[in-house]
């Protein structure tokens, strides 16, 4: 099976390329130099592909001998960057390390019932440094996007959870960034095979779009949960209210389990405008056979209308924070 470079964490490769006369008269002349270091992987008339080993010599050079505004860099196939953001990809080198050592552990969160009781709990990534403290998820992903391995990242997390969830109660909530998933058949085949080796039925796995990473390609999007689905997982979509808010989507995609966004959970029991929002999305899941689920539940009287509204399950820490695993088995 070929393997695209980000699914491990071996040295990157750079893209440089270069526009203007000034840079496309200095890029042959550095050519032999990067050679002798043995840093260059190719070249053609305005690109250069520059192993990482190489690129804070290359980055210095080019400050003091080229026009760096007309200079760009990608990673992979990603999007074309200033090169005057290669520092902050370069200073995120930390990243690799994490993914490298699986520097990682689970908590997990419940998600309940209208009586209270746990139906579910949500897998939840928190990454250890190494003075044993934890690291800010939303750091650590941050840097795996500018380094180009969401990939990576993403797949130890997923990993990580199916492997925790054993022992857990009820069924189990893992999310997934669906813009790191090159192919479903063979990005998610490991996750699927590690949790036939544990002996959990599909069934118990709800896999979550994470609407932190906008989805601009819907058909790469349907084509993962179609996979998914086909192989008898379920999937939920996640803060519904912001992107995959539109009725339209949600009829389209047809999860298994809507999440209500935070924002109109908080405070719904005293704000029409959120109780409308709220009741909107209620009913489209409804019509669709999508149980709804309110997260971010923090206050009594929050829960209480959401319940008589015809909400189904809840989350937030009027019901529990996350904890590790072995607080919630």
């Amino acid at each position: 099976m070929t393997q695209c470079s980000n699914c491990n964490t071996s040295e990157l490769i750079y893209e440089i390329k270069a526009a203007g006369k000034q840079n496309l008269q200095v890029l042959p002349q550095i050519i032999p130099f990067l050679n002798a270091r043995r840093t260059l992987v190719s070249s053609t008339d305005d690109t250069l592909f520059v192993k990482e080993s190489g690129i804070a010599d290359f980055d210095d050079f080019c400050k003091d001998h080229m026009d760096v505004e007309q200079l760009t860099f990608r990673l992979q196939d990603e999007s074309w960057r200033p090169l005057h953001e290669l520092e902050a990809a370069l200073s995120s080198q930390w990243v690799d390390e994490i993914i490298r050592q699986q520097r990682i552990i689970c908590y997990a969160q419940p998600i309940v019932d209208e009586r209270g009781s746990v139906y579910a709990h949500e897998m939840l990534a928190r990454f250890i440094q190494e003075d044993g403290s934890l690291l800010s998820p939303m750091k650590v992903f941050e840097a795996a996007k500018l380094r180009n391995r969401l990939y990576s990242l993403d797949r130890l997390c997923r990993m990580t959870a199916v492997h925790s969830s054993a022992g857990l109660s009820g069924k189990i909530f893992i999310n997934f960034i669906p813009t790191s998933i090159y192919s479903p058949q063979h990005c998610l085949q490991s996750t699927i095979q590690l949790a036939q080796q544990l002996r959990i039925e599909p069934s118990m796995f709800v896999f979550e779009v994470v609407e932190t990473e906008k989805v601009d390609d819907l058909e790469h999007l349907k084509n993962i949960l179609g996979y998914y689905k086909q192989r008898g997982f379920q999937y939920a979509l996640d803060d519904v209210g912001e992107g995959f808010s539109t009725i339209e989507l949600l009829q389209e995609l047809k999860p298994h389990y809507m999440k209500l966004d935070k924002g109109f959970v908080q405070g719904v029991s005293s704000c029409p405008e959120k109780q409308e929002v709220a009741l909107k999305l209620l009913h489209a899941a409804l019509q669709i056979n999508s149980v709804p689920l309110a997260e971010g539940v923090e206050e009594e009287a929050d829960f209480t209308w959401l319940r008589d509204s015809g909400f189904q399950l809840f989350q937030g820490y009027l019901f529990g924070r996350p904890a590790p695993i072995n607080q919630c088995s």
